[in-house]
């Protein structure tokens, strides 16, 4: 993706959970200033430690599968997507393992298992998910398979 992204372009669902550096969106969770565990989303205390010293952490925009499946069925509520039965269309949801370890769950831009392989490279995206009863388009993060040429131009 080579357009300049920023979070004034999306209507974002949680927007506590992504920034934008240089454009690129990136992940936001916390580290705990005592013993360095990371969270996402971001917490207010440590469960490892039970420190309460929590400091913000950008968390990056890439990583790689650690697991994932396809959805093939509406969720249950509380989810809101604005589908019906009728219109659902199946969506990848992962696990990305990001540089400090913490796996992450999200959707994924691809719902063709043909294209997702365990260990395979991923980087952060946004993309609409879901309308508002108004019919306002609705985006949330998502990681998307790198390409050859992601993986060669990107220092991380």
């Amino acid at each position: 993706m080579n357009e300049t992204m920023s979070a004034h372009q999306y209507k974002l669902a949680c927007p506590h959970l992504i920034g934008f550096n240089d454009g690129r969106p990136s992940l936001l969770g916390s580290r705990c200033a005592n013993c360095g565990e990371v969270y996402f989303p971001a917490a207010t205390g440590c469960t490892r430690c039970l420190g309460t010293a929590m400091t913000p952490a950008d968390l990056g925009g890439e990583g790689v599968l650690w697991s994932w499946t396809i959805q093939d069925f509406l969720p249950k509520a509380p989810y809101n997507s604005g589908e019906s039965d009728a219109d659902f269309k199946p969506y990848g949801v992962g696990y990305i393992e990001m540089p400090s370890g913490i796996k992450v769950e999200s959707r994924l831009s691809v719902a063709d298992p043909k294209e997702l392989k365990i260990g395979m490279a991923m980087r952060l995206a946004v993309q609409p998910y879901g309308r508002t009863r108004e019919g306002e388009s609705i985006d949330t993060f998502v990681f998307s398979p790198m390409t050859s040429a992601e993986k060669g131009g990107n220092n991380g």
